[in-house]
């Protein structure tokens, strides 16, 4: 032990001085004056609020995507000591002192920064030259487009790191996979891949489209894995399972885990309960919670209830009736029966409550002990106000002919007897002798003499006139054939009515219930709901001053205008270094093109590269455009307002594609000492003009220094972008 100490302990590393050189000159390009300007910078107004709610655990659904790159933003404000408290309604407004601006925009910024040194180690794995990553880099280091959109609270930049933390990971795996299969290296970076997938995903659904190509990529290189003799067919299965479990089994639960931790963190009643269901809002602190805390859960003959319609949207509703009547003709000449109006009314409301009744007993309240009612039990609707019981008949409703009129029953002693009597169907029940539970179950009401479904059809956004008070109309489907959420309701409030009498009645549907049974939803089924949500839940979709088709993003013909100064006109701007959009537009089609005529060329057995420099070539090309590809094409699909900054994935993908076509030009095309000097001079003079627009266009990059009128309009190189002038 002794002799160990005669000798110094050495400690050796290699440190990559380009790498490291990147990474410094990154940050501080994305650091640099990070709390400038502090104001609401364009879409900081939408991503703040949710901010805000995180702090105040208050929950919340954004249609936009997953909550983890909400997480992200959440978790910059909490290190900052954000207590939420801040009115995010107006971009420009000043921030109050209690907003953490650095440490709110410090994460996108850090993942903006890295996106440096991760293009430099793509090229590097990918086998190009360290001057051909150093250019990719440098690229991504001064494309002003990416600096400002890293540089506020905003997830492109967060999307982006994860994206080519990804691809740089699959690579270095990759790569490791001819001589340290199943070594500990080779394990990290392949789970890494699935993790650094999982959360580009978990920021937008935009990373689905890389995570696709790298599996699809996966498989390939497994495929041609099958081929190779020299693999055993143990080996091939421990392969596969790897792949597996790395790439689809971890991704899946991390994805379920951001989930997990957002329902953990978010579990008061908000804003945007009502588009979720009455189980969901019963699961929250406060709001339907504080209401049905303490409901009987099996719903008896005699129950008092309120019956909310499980579609929920454009907004949730309950069924409901008051003492007004259908008119005798409708506008169009139409008749109606002059029954009581049943409707589906967005607010609650006393006369939301019916009493489930025995359509063979008269007595209204709960038996001791109580009968609760089965699927297929059949029952009578009892407006609890009007002790008018729910009907329907071969009457068509006011705006939907083709179905039946819902109506309360009034005997007007004419030919047309009550038809009162309803089937009730739990759809989602588990066996045929399931108890309706009070929010738990889904039910469908099914007429018995028509067979006609209870629906509310006013979710096609008409509304009954003004007889009908505006409210949504309530049908007898009669081709009820499939399920639709229209057509399904769920007992939301509900006591065990104890009262006959009618004035007494009244007084006990404004009480509160006092039984106690716990409704507690399960993580899986607060999952799907709210997943379901996500995809389904559509923002209406308005015209924006700064929106933009996927055609506009290649040549650049958009800009948009972040932020400007109330008083001396500087201004912020989303607009990318012109020249290295257009090199990557050319370097796109360079690349097509010379494959082209390569694949022509080897059709007829004539080889212009290198076998090793051809697979070089494809490998890259898969990759780069490939990545270009997935990420751009699917916004020509896409029902949705789009925005410039769509484009960011695609164009870093596009932009590492630069040095590569011209490393190839260089090594393949040049074959004279004279015509590689003169390429090295043009890529020389080609990268100085990058430097000068990003030089050019840094003040409204930065937002600083303030430009004049005259700077202003120089700046304006196409007609089609918006520079703000102020007027003097």
């Amino acid at each position: 032990m002794l002799g160990l100490l005669k000798n110094p302990i050495v400690v050796t590393a290699e440190i990559n001085v380009n790498l490291v050189a990147l990474t410094v000159i990154g940050l501080i390009s994305r650091l640099w004056g990070l709390s400038y300007p502090r104001a609401v910078v364009f879409d900081e107004v939408y991503y703040g609020q949710f901010v805000s709610l995180y702090m105040k655990r208050i929950f919340f659904v954004d249609d936009s995507g997953p909550p983890f790159g909400h997480m992200l933003l959440a978790l910059g404000g909490y290190l900052g000591g954000f207590d939420g408290n801040f009115l995010w309604n107006r971009i420009g407004a000043e921030y109050s002192m209690n907003v953490p601006v650095w440490s709110l925009r410090l994460l996108p910024a850090l993942a903006g920064a890295l996106c440096v040194p991760l293009a430099y180690q793509i090229l590097v794995e990918l086998h190009f030259s360290h001057c051909a990553a150093l250019g990719a880099a440098l690229l991504i280091l001064l494309e002003n487009s990416l600096i400002t959109q890293s540089r506020f609270m905003l997830l492109e930049s967060i999307l982006i790191f994860f994206i080519l933390l990804a691809v740089l990971s699959y690579l270095k795996f990759y790569n490791l996979q001819k001589h340290s299969s199943f070594s500990g290296s080779w394990w990290f970076w392949l789970l890494l891949t699935g993790v650094a997938c999982s959360c580009a995903v978990g920021v937008k659904y935009m990373g689905l489209f890389t995570y696709m190509l790298l599996l699809s990529i996966a498989g390939l290189h497994f495929w041609h894995m099958i081929g190779d003799q020299n693999l055993s067919n143990v080996s091939l299965v421990c392969h596969f399972l790897a792949r597996g479990l790395a790439l689809v089994v971890i991704p899946v639960a991390m994805y379920l885990s951001f989930f997990y931790v957002h329902l953990t963190l978010l579990y008061r009643s908000g804003p945007h309960d009502q588009i979720m269901t009455s189980a969901f809002q019963a699961s929250l602190e406060g709001g339907l919670a504080r209401i049905t805390q303490g409901q009987p859960l099996e719903v008896a003959y005699g129950s008092q209830i309120t019956l909310r319609n499980v579609l929920g949207k454009p907004m949730q509703c309950w069924l409901h009736s008051h003492t007004n009547t259908y008119p005798i003709r409708y506008e169009n000449g139409r008749g109606s029966s002059h029954q009581q109006q049943v409707t589906c009314y967005p607010f609650k409301d006393v006369n939301n409550w019916w009493i489930v009744k025995d359509p063979g007993m008269q007595q209204l309240v709960v038996s001791n002990p109580p009968r609760p009612v089965r699927h297929g039990h059949i029952v009578q609707l009892v407006h609890g106000i009007t002790t008018r019981y729910l009907n329907t008949h071969d009457v068509a409703a006011p705006l939907s002919p083709h179905s039946q009129e819902v109506s309360c029953y009034i005997d007007y002693n004419i030919s047309m007897p009550a038809q009162n009597l309803w089937r009730v169907e739990i759809v989602n029940r588990e066996s045929d002798t399931d108890v309706w539970k009070t929010i738990l179950s889904e039910v469908r009401f099914v007429h018995m003499n028509t067979s006609a479904v209870l629906k509310a059809s006013g979710f096609i956004g008409a509304s009954l006139p003004d007889w009908g008070y505006r409210q949504l109309e309530v049908v007898g489907e009669k081709l009820s054939k499939g399920y639709h959420q229209s057509m399904v309701w769920n007992v939301e409030e509900h006591r065990y009515g104890k009262s006959q009498e009618q004035k007494e009645r009244e007084v006990e549907l404004h009480s509160p219930t006092q039984m106690d049974i716990s409704k507690n939803l399960s993580f899986m089924a607060k999952f799907t709901e709210l997943q379901w949500k996500i995809l389904t839940l559509k923002s209406e979709d308005t015209e924006h001053k700064y929106s933009s088709s996927a055609l506009d993003w290649i040549t650049m013909d958009t800009n948009i205008a972040y932020w400007l100064h109330p008083t001396s006109g500087a201004q912020i701007h989303l607009l990318g270094n012109v020249v290295t959009w257009a090199s990557a537009n050319v370097a796109a089609l360079v690349y097509v093109c010379l494959s082209l005529w390569y694949l022509i060329r080897r059709r007829r057995k004539i080889y212009d590269i290198p076998e090793d420099a051809w697979q070089l070539w494809v490998s890259a090309g898969g990759i780069c455009v490939g990545g270009w590809a997935v990420n751009y094409l699917p916004f020509f699909l896409m029902e949705k307002t789009l925005f410039l900054y769509h484009y960011l994935p695609a164009l870093v993908f596009q932009i590492l594609l630069i040095p590569i076509v011209l490393q190839h030009l260089g090594n393949h095309l040049c074959s004279s000492l004279l015509l590689k000097s003169m390429f090295s001079a043009l890529v020389v003079a080609w990268f100085s003009s990058v430097y000068l627009v990003y030089r050019t266009f840094s003040p409204v990059t930065y937002g600083e220094p303030s430009l004049s009128v005259t700077e202003l309009k120089d700046l304006r190189w196409k007609d089609s972008w918006n520079i703000l002038i102020q007027k003097q």
